[in-house]
This record gives C-alpha cells, structure tokens and sequence, in this order.
C-alpha cells in the first residue's frame, strides 16, 4: 500500500450523513488501511479541510447542502493533486459521465464496500507513484546539473551524439579538435571528425548502435581536428540521454602509442588479476545494463553469487598463502562450466567480492537461470579441485535472483542474491536458492492454504491457548479483573500471535468457531476460579463473526451454566468500528448476552469520526480507549484532553473506560489524573499463561 512514513491515508469524506461516512471509514480500517478521516457537509467545512493535509476525498453525490459540482471546485481551486471518488447509491450513465467529467477520479457504490476499498487503494496507489515521480524528477533535474558541471570540467573529451549529430561538448572535446565554441560543431557530423579510411566501417557502427545494439568496448580509429591533422584515437561509447533525449555519450581519447597495447591495457583494466573473470566496477555496469533492461522493455535476466563453503576453514587447511591459489581454482572451474556462455555472450562472470564469484545470465528466464545454477553447483561438489600443489573437494552456496520488471533495481537485485547465499550457506551449504518475483503470488496461495490447515488442525485439537493481562482498578477496587488473549500453539513451542492469522481466518470463514473455542475456554477457567474462591472478571474478545451468528448467545448462556459461571463475570468486547455499521446486530447481541448476565465491552474506542453519538444507540458496560491516544501520551497534549473527554463523558453516562497500552510511570500519574477507571498495559504486568497478579 503507502509508502509514506506514518502509513495513515489522510481522508476528506464530503457526506450529510456521519453514519454513512463512519461507514466508509470503518470499511478501509477493516480492510488494513490506517485512515485520518475528517467529514464535511458544508461549503465551509470542506474549505477548512483542504486547507490542511490530504491525501484524498470521497465525496458522496447526494449531500443536500453541497452540489457535487461544487466540491469539484472547491478540489481544483487548491491547486493540490487530490484525487476525487466519487460515492453513488446507485449507478446512472448520464451521471457516470458527468461526474467523470467534473474531475472525478473514479466512482464507487456505496452498498459495494469492497468497490470503493478498491478505487481507494488504485487511486492512493497513483497518488503515491505521481509524487514519488515528481521527488524523482527533480532529483534528475539536479543530478543532470551537477552532472553537466562534472562534464565540462572533465579533462576527458566527452560529447554527446543523436543520430551522428553533436548536441554537446564540453572544452576538452573541443580544444582536442581545434574548435573555440561548440556552435562551431553544433549540428555537425561525428563522421567529419573520422580519417576518410574509416569512414564505412564508422557508418556500419552508428547503424548499429542506432538499431540498439550494443555498443563495443573501445573503437580504435584514425580521428582528424579542425585543421585536417590526423591522430589515433580511441572512442568509448555509453547509451545516454541528454535533456530527455536518447543520444550517445562518446569519450574520445588521443592515442600516443600502439593500438593494440592500449587494447591490451583496457582489458587489463577490466580484469581481477586472481581469477581473471571481470572485476566488480565492470561487472556493475553489465548488471546495471540488465537492470534496465527489464525495467524499460520487460528484459528477462539472471544474476548468481557463488561462494566455497566453509571458506574460513579451507583457509585454515591450505594456509592463507594459498588463498589466491584456491580463489583462481575456483573461477577456473566455473570458467569450465560456463564455457560455452562466456563464449557467446550469454553470461558474464566476475569476481564480485573476496570469495564471491558472480554470473549475469543474460536473456534468461527463471528455468534456465535455475538450470545453470544447479549446473554450476554439481560441477563444484562432483570433482576435486586442484589448489596449486594440493586438491580438494569444495561444495558451493548459490544465491541468485530473477531480474525482470518488478525488481527493477541494483541494490535490490544484489541484497536478494545475498540473502539467497547466506540463507544456502546457512543450512550447510551444496545448496541452490534463487528469488523469483514473479513467484510471490505463488508463494502467498501456498502460504495462506498452509494457515488454513494450520488453523483447522488448532481448532479440531484444542491449540488456541489464553493468556491473561491483569487489569488494575485505580478507583480502590481490588477485584480480579483479567484481559483474554488469545494464542495459537502449533505444537512447537512457539506460540503465535493471531495478528497473523485473524485475516486469514476471517477470509475463510473461521472467525465463528475460533469465537466460540476461545469463549468456551475463557468461561471453564472462569468456572475453576470460582471453584477456587477466586472469582475472576474476565474480558474476551469476540469477532464481528459473533454478530451473525444467533446461536452463539445460545451457546454461552449453556456453557455459563455448565460451568456455574454468573454472567457478570464474563465481558466480551467488540471494536468501535465493527460495531459502528453493525448496529442493530449488536443490540441485539448485547441483549441476548444480558439474558445471562454477561455484559458488552467496546474496544479501540475514541477513533470514529463521532464515537460518542454510538453511545446513543448502544450503552456497553466498558469502554477500552483507543491505545492510539495512549502511546505517546506524555508528550501529546492533544491525546491527554481526547482521554480526559472520554473518561468526564463515559462516567456521566455511567460507563467505565479502560487505558490499555500503558508503558511507563508518567502516563499512569495523567490517567490517574484524568478519571480513567482502569488501566492495563506492559509497565503494570505482561500477560501470562497464568493468573497471579496480586490485586492487593
């Protein structure tokens, strides 16, 4: 989703009813979506929240006392890039195309939340991508600044070409051939600085260059100045762009002795003097080619990182005299093994780091880079390799990465070839491990029908465990009072916290069963404490599952009694926002439970846009505050007047608040302060597989 920083959509809802907007708001929070809403009906209210931050609007086109039409201009008149969405009740061509063209971004049906969770994400998603495009644009701006700068003190002849044609120059260039201006050469031909025996064959090359081949390491050729005097000249040629054009960027460079020793020194230049494969800043520039080459035409590449095992070790034998002795045994057998790629250019190999080799396949997809991996890897552990005088058998830990379009980037490229050699080298090595993008989706199936089965195996085996968070009374009350938290045990000790899996479970339509597991559970511990004379107020958590399911009250009031459990005992919660456009299905939840004695709680209150006109319709036995408003609390002025306004109007209304989240000493002296009932939290006492914390 966001790549902001705080990761919250800051959302302007334009609606008459708060109702309907809380609704809207309470589907993108249910969804994932960290949102900061702010409702306007008003010409005024929609004025005074554009003029703060925004990341969005939806406005809904029924809104008496404002015209759509007008929100568009009031959107526009900001001169912001806000997207708009509209929100219909029901779908009309005419008014389709008419909202779209107001400016409207997209249209959502109010009653489809999942259309308007979608047209947000796409159109958050692009909000995000043109602002990361501006940041990145004006980076270019500055780099192509400094960069022109860089080129014009160059003492490097540099100029830069399009379609044989010179479009810049820097001084360098110019003095080499005599001329005192570039207007002197602007426009002219590359091929009138050529020897006139060169000509052809320099023709052939621009062609190819032209058809996007790539370009050859050095061209050596005869270079003629201003004053028709000939010289040896190299020219080194990089696909470029100047001024948002593509062009060519051309190093010329004079040539004061043998050709074919200069051609020799650059390929030295080239080379890791050990292994003689390319050394890193050159092997760097072919993977950067290949990074690009996904990202702008869809190319398919693969990079590998091979690394000995037991490096260290091998050392210790052979001594560290021998160290380049058994670095050059190693890239000649992955010479051997790659010889027919290296041959034709298919794959390029390089000594990336101490003893890491690597491979650029080039125009590979993942079966083949796949295959050359696990060639490479049976090459190195089938034979001995010869180390100077001595021999050994060396197994290696291979690390690659797909290249395509969705990793389109050097650094990323590199980091999941590492992790793919230190992940292989981590089980011992003689192993293969390659990143393939494209298999995430795959990945993510397998990895949700694994929880599903997971999930299935907890419920049918009874591993949904309870620990319990002591929750401390600061009005004098020292009886028992516990939260319920739930937790998966797969069998290896491990216990799992249900932030993983709720979303899984609710997509498959396991709330309702995990629900009763848990409440049945909570209500037997409760039944042991009061056969142990400690009887123990309990609060657990229930899913929005819980109100569609009319059996479940049913099935509560039995366990009550089987356990000789009073209802008054047992507190379950449900969340703001579920319980905001569930309404009635919560009265009547909260009323089938008070048959039994059993009271309602609602959690993660304080964050709708009008949490206390709930209250009008809904009276819980608790409230448990927000812990947004709780974090930071020491220092947010803000969030100790939200606190002290929710606890004045709860305890006017006869409602009891809870501060859950409480990490340190200050925040419990501001809710002590602030009329707060209870308090629950890390700095009073962890959670627990069991109830011992001394309420006295």
């Amino acid at each position: 989703m966001s790549k902001k920083t705080d990761n919250a959509l800051r959302l302007v809802i334009v609606d008459g009813r708060v109702e309907d907007a809380e609704a809207l708001v309470s589907g993108l929070r249910n969804s994932g979506i960290a949102v900061r809403p702010v409702r306007a009906a008003t010409r005024e209210e929609l004025s005074a929240a554009l003029a703060g931050p925004a990341d969005l609007v939806l406005a809904a086109l029924n809104v008496p006392s404002l015209a759509f039409e007008e929100t568009m201009q009031l959107v526009t008149g900001t001169g912001k890039d806000l997207p708009v969405i509209a929100i219909a009740d029901r779908l009309d061509e005419n008014e389709y195309d008419a909202v779209l063209t107001a400016g409207a971004r997209a249209l959502a049906l109010r009653h489809r939340p999942q259309q308007v969770l979608s047209r947000v994400r796409n159109e958050w998603d692009d909000l995000e991508a043109r602002r990361a495009q501006r940041r990145l644009e004006a980076r270019v701006r500055e780099t192509e600044r400094r960069c022109d700068a860089l080129i014009e003190s160059s003492r490097d002849p540099i100029a830069y070409v399009h379609e044989g044609m010179h479009i810049r120059a820097n001084s360098a260039y110019l003095e080499m051939f005599g001329y005192d201006s570039f207007e002197d050469i602007e426009g002219m031909s590359l091929l009138d600085m050529v020897g006139p025996q060169y000509v052809e064959d320099f023709k052939q090359l621009l062609k190819s260059l032209a058809r996007g081949e790539p370009p050859p390491p050095r061209y050596e050729l005869e270079a003629r100045d201003l004053e028709g005097n000939a010289f040896a000249a190299s020219m080194e040629f990089t696909q470029a762009q100047y001024e948002g054009e593509s062009c060519l960027q051309v190093v010329f460079r004079r040539q004061e002795f043998d050709p074919e020793l200069a051609q020799e020194l650059e390929e030295l230049r080239q080379r890791d003097q050990v292994t003689g494969l390319l050394n890193r800043p050159t092997f760097l520039l072919s993977l950067e080619d290949a990074v690009g080459d996904a990202g702008q035409n869809n190319g398919q590449h693969g990079l590998l990182m091979i690394e000995p095992d037991h490096y260290h070790r091998l050392l210790g034998d052979i001594g560290l005299d021998s160290a380049d002795a058994l670095l050059s045994a190693i890239a000649e057998r992955l010479r051997q093994t790659l010889a027919a790629e290296l041959a034709d250019g298919r794959a390029v190999a390089a000594r990336f780091s101490e003893h890491t080799l690597a491979v650029l396949l080039r125009n590979s997809d993942y079966a083949a880079t796949a295959a050359v991996a696990e060639r490479i890897r049976e090459a190195f552990s089938a034979d001995v390799v010869s180390i100077g005088t001595r021999s050994s058998v060396i197994t290696a830990s291979i690390g690659g990465v797909q290249i395509g379009e969705k990793i389109a980037s050097v650094s990323q490229v590199l980091a999941k070839a590492a992790q793919g050699v230190e992940s292989s080298s981590g089980v011992g090595g003689n192993r293969v491990e390659i990143f393939d993008p494209a298999a995430m989706d795959r990945a993510e199936q397998e990895h949700v029908r694994a929880w599903v089965a997971r999930l299935r195996d907890a419920l049918d085996n009874n591993r949904l465990v309870l620990h319990y968070q002591p929750i401390i009374n600061l009005q004098g009350d020292t009886g028992a009072t516990y939260e319920a938290l739930m937790r998966l045990d797969p069998g290896d000790g491990q216990l799992i916290s249900p932030n993983a899996f709720l979303q899984i479970a609710e997509e498959h339509g396991l709330l309702g069963e995990i629900d009763r597991a848990v409440v049945g559970q909570a209500i037997a511990v409760l039944g042991q404490r009061i056969a142990a004379n400690r009887p123990t107020t309990l609060l657990v958590k229930v899913s929005q599952a819980a109100l569609d399911d009319p059996s479940l009250a049913d099935f509560i009031g039995q366990q009550l009694q089987a356990h000789g459990v009073p209802g008054e005992y047992l507190v379950l919660e449900l969340p703001e926002a579920k319980v905001f456009t569930h309404l009635k299905a919560t009265q009547a939840f909260a009323e089938a439970i008070g048959r039994f004695d059993s009271r309602l709680a609602l959690e993660q209150f304080g964050v709708g846009l009008d949490s206390f006109q709930l209250l009008t319709h809904l009276k819980p036995n608790m409230l448990k505050i927000d812990r947004s408003f709780i974090e930071d609390l020491p220092r947010n002025e803000d969030n100790q007047a939200k606190v002290r306004e929710i606890a004045k109007r709860a305890r006017e209304m006869g409602i009891r608040t809870i501060a859950e989240y409480v990490q340190d000493a200050a925040s419990m002296s501001i809710l002590f302060s602030s009329g707060v009932d209870y308090v629950e939290g890390h700095f009073l006492a962890m959670a627990s597989p069991v109830m011992n914390y001394d309420f006295e």
